[in-house]
């Protein structure tokens, strides 16, 4: 029996006097009875007086007797279900009868009042039938096709819950479904009507037909549906996670909504065809411009066909719009804004003048402080076309100071330093190729090779009809000299990450299987056509490669630098799971020296950004294991863990503490490789607990497990311009002022926590953390992977491969433009994004906003939102470029 009622209730009587209800108990056992029935107040006796007479005259040989008990006693019920509060009182008093209503519902004929009694028992059941009978959906399977909402919320919910274990059931035994899907119809249509869009689409998930809903939404709720089915889909085991984006997706082309079936339709493997239905959907100029921004902003290789535009003129804007080349005037139209169009030299960055006593001026090692110079100058002046060492015009000849700069690196440094230039005019082509065109005259191959890749480094992300980087870097690919080769094929793979052109699959293989190639080409060539075919799955690439692994001596595989191979070789698989698993058994088949190591690779480069709880468990287990030394496979695994988690925040915040537990009990190479991974989790957005960790890190007594700590400090922080971080590095290059390696890495870390001054991130992430760009991502493994073994890699003669990661340098800015493409300054919120999934009514989707004007800057984990009814986005994601419409119904007050 469920606790008594307060009899004060709500509408409910005072208790009246117990002497003038009920006459005087004679014994005891009547005393009990009585006390029970005293604590119900005059009303609900009178009800339960009722009810059991119902329950006797149902029970009466007089149909049309049977008949009116059960109407008035349906009538109770329903009129007592409206509250969920509490256990309905029709419902508390009916208890007690149910076995004898169950037992006479058995003994009835069929007719239309057993379907009647059926009804009623099903609602009963509600708080009555015992666990897993699900006695509630059994009668109402018997029952009436009366209307199924009119039993309330409650009695709805119950029955889903059922419906999907017995469907489970029933598929197990291949007994018929179709009188349950003639429910499912019913309640699915309860639920959208109601504001229950999470609980139908979960009961259509549980019975595996989710194309039901497409019919049974409507303009009012189609948003809040697609927004459950696509964060649900995170957490769904492949293949239904495709299913429910598919289903996400022909919800919006239902209802128009083109720009969020772009992000869709990005995010599923079959894209090309679905983005040109959402193309050739509209007929709108504006909108296809805007949906070119997304696909610029994705870095997806796309040529605007007739389908997609009819006619020329459009044709070519929207196609240079796709090929990104208005980044660079976005982004410098945002930092005149910010008013940070002023050059930085390393000193600003430095900050000297703030650490107190030793250190302060450091004169080690010369050459390799300016080589960091030379990165610091790269990484904060990114984009923004001028410095003060490799662009400012000297007073005597135009080649003066940025020639000077240059020949103050020694040889392989000064490729670093021509290839800088092409950083600071990141995504500028033409002034870009016309300076560094100089460079490629010069007589020191360092410095044609640094010249090589900085034209790789220009064009990175932004595509060009004339392909001007293919044209130079082609004749440099087979020189004689390693460096000038390394120098072109890294500016290929930088400059068409992503691309998939055929041109450069037949030359770079042609390097790979050239038995004359040193170590290094065949590396860099693996690594670059690794970059081009990122996430392609291209078979014949992937032979050329493994062919490549298997025939090297065992003093080649032993060189540090070969564990970028089996990378290059997990690149062509990113993010695209099970693809993978053909050349993993392949793998299986190499020298045990490099075996494992690239088994491991594999599956964390196929799983990056997938959030499979059960590849995490793999590698996890993998950590576990106490090897004798030599073994360097854990590294990749625990990276492999930071990449596959980072897909979602819960996943990230799971892994930072597993990565905790690593660090306390792991063996020495895979304490080496946490802090990488706690960088790559939190890539531009610093976390104040991984930064704690971080900073404890910096200190370590093992140098490898100090240095990639700092690097981490740089990429958690980087382009935030965190004073934290700023701070902590300045104290780090007192405390290391005599050790030259751990000092590069402090101003590695300077450089990129200012990174284009504040204004770029390198998280992969775009579209409110929903897409994941592979070229960035490539890029961000290719950089920790060689990070793994500093001392042979970037604190060697590799240092250049710090410049791939440009490939994960995007602006973090929200710009919004007129029609024509034009700036155009509107006030908008931003504030931190809040997760609004499943939530009742129309909740706040940002708090703790401010408003600005745009262009403004988003911080991770920001969103935005316009605060004019002036203008209407052509998207409803707010990042990047944003075209703005004028509303027709505004009218100014």
């Amino acid at each position: 029996m469920s606790p008594p009622e307060n009899p004060n209730g709500a509408g409910l009587a005072a208790p009246s006097d117990p002497a003038q209800s009920q006459p005087p108990a004679k014994s005891k056992g009547k005393k009990k009875d009585e006390k029970k029935d005293d604590d119900l107040s005059e009303e609900d006796l009178a009800l339960k007086e009722q009810l059991e007479l119902y329950v006797v005259r149902a029970q009466d040989a007089d149909p049309g007797v049977q008949k009116l008990a059960l109407e008035s006693m349906r009538q109770e019920i329903r009129s007592a279900t409206s509250s969920m509060t509490s256990v309905p009182k029709p419902l508390k008093f009916l208890r007690p009868h149910y076995g004898t209503l169950k037992s006479y519902f058995e003994t009835m004929p069929d007719s239309d009042l057993k379907r009647y009694m059926a009804d009623i028992l099903s609602v009963l059941a509600l708080t009555m039938s015992a666990e897993g009978e699900r006695e509630s959906l059994k009668y109402r399977l018997l029952g009436s096709e009366g209307d199924i909402g009119s039993w309330g919320h409650e009695y709805v919910r119950n029955l889903a819950g059922e419906i999907a274990q017995e469907f489970q059931k029933r598929q197990d035994d291949d007994m018929p479904i179709d009188a349950l899907m003639e429910l499912v119809q019913q309640i699915v249509s309860f639920h959208m009507k109601h504001n229950a869009e999470p609980e139908a689409v979960d009961l259509l998930m549980e019975v595996e037909d989710l194309d039901l809903l497409v019919e049974h939404v409507d303009s009012t709720n189609y948003k809040r549906t697609c927004l459950y089915l696509t964060s649900s889909s995170k957490y769904l085991p492949a293949p239904d996670d495709m299913l429910a984006l598919d289903i996400a997706y022909t919800i919006y082309m239902k209802f128009e909504d083109l720009a969020s079936a772009l992000r869709i339709a990005l995010l599923l493997d079959k894209s090309m065809q679905y983005v040109k239905q959402v193309y050739t959907a509209t007929d709108d100029p504006q909108l296809k411009k805007q949906f070119s921004f997304i696909i610029a902003r994705h870095g997806l290789a796309m040529e605007i066909d007739d389908e997609i535009a009819a006619d020329d003129n459009d044709k070519e804007i929207l196609q240079e719009i796709v090929n990104n080349a208005k980044l660079s005037e976005g982004y410098l139209t945002l930092a005149r804004d910010i008013e940070v169009m002023e050059p930085k030299s390393p000193e600003d960055i430095y900050k000297v003048h703030l650490i107190d006593g030793r250190g302060a001026s450091s004169s080690l090692d010369s050459a390799r402080q300016n080589l960091a110079a030379t990165f610091v100058n790269a990484f904060v002046n990114a984009g923004f076309g001028q410095d003060k060492l490799m662009t400012a015009p000297s007073d005597s000849s135009s080649s003066g100071a940025s020639g000077n700069w240059l020949f103050k690196n020694k040889e392989h440094g000064k490729a670093s330093a021509a290839a800088s230039l092409g950083m600071i005019l990141l995504w500028d082509t033409d002034s870009g190729l016309a300076q560094l065109d100089k460079y490629l005259h010069s007589n020191d191959a360092h410095v044609v090779a640094g010249a090589l890749l900085g034209i790789g480094i220009v064009t990175c992300g932004v595509k060009n009809d004339c392909d001007p980087a293919l044209a130079i870097l082609m004749e440099y690919i087979n020189k004689d000299d390693t460096n000038i080769r390394i120098g072109a094929i890294l500016g290929l793979g930088i400059a068409y990450a992503g691309s998939q052109k055929e041109e450069l699959k037949t030359y770079l293989s042609t390097v790979l299987g050239d038995s004359q190639s040193t170590l290094e080409v065949l590396i860099f060539s693996a690594i670059a056509l690794g970059l081009v075919f990122v996430g392609s799955c291209n078979e014949e690439i992937a032979q050329s490669i493994i062919l490549a692994l298997m025939e090297r001596s065992d003093t080649e595989l032993a060189e540090p630098i070969i564990r970028l191979l089996p990378v290059a070789l997990g690149l062509l698989y990113l993010g695209k799971q099970e693809s993978v698993e053909a050349t993993a058994e392949v793998s299986k088949t190499f020298d045990e020296k490099i075996r494992k190591y690239c088994d491991v690779t594999l599956m964390s480069l196929a799983y990056a950004g997938t959030g499979n709880v059960l590849k995490v468990q793999k590698l996890l287990g993998i950590c576990s294991q106490h090897l004798e030394k030599g073994e360097t496979h854990q590294g990749p695994a625990v990276l492999g863990i930071a990449l596959i988690a980072m897909a979602e925040e819960l996943g990230a915040e799971m892994a930072v503490r597993s990565l905790e537990r690593l660090l306390q009990y792991g063996e020495q190479n895979i304490r080496r490789a946490v802090p990488l991974s706690l960088g790559i989790l939190c890539i531009s957005n610093p976390k104040v607990n991984v930064m704690d960790t971080l900073s404890r890190l910096s200190h370590d007594a093992d140098a490898d497990v100090s240095m990639a700590a700092i690097i981490s400090l740089g990429l958690i922080g980087a382009g935030t311009n965190n004073a934290r971080i700023a701070g902590m590095l300045r104290n780090l290059s007192s405390y290391y002022y005599k050790e030259a390696a751990h000092l590069f890495c402090v101003r590695i870390a300077q450089g990129l926590v200012h990174l284009g001054k504040g204004l770029l991130t390198l998280s992969p992430y775009h579209s409110d953390r929903f897409l994941l760009s592979p070229m960035a991502l490539g890029g961000l493994v290719t950089v920790l992977h060689a990070c793994l073994d500093m001392k042979s890699t970037i604190l060697g003669k590799y240092h250049y491969i710090l410049y791939i990661i440009v490939l994960a340098m995007q602006p973090r800015m929200l710009l919004t433009v007129d029609e024509d493409l034009k700036p155009l300054s509107v006030p908008v919120r931003v504030g931190q994004a809040v997760d609004v999934v499943g939530q009742a009514g129309r909740p706040k989707t940002i708090t703790g906003f401010q408003t600005h004007s745009t262009p403004v800057l988003l911080a991770a984990g920001e969103r935005a939102e316009l605060a004019t009814e002036k203008y209407i986005p052509l998207t409803s994601v707010l990042e990047g470029f944003v075209i703005l419409k004028k509303n027709p119904e505004y009218n100014e007050e």
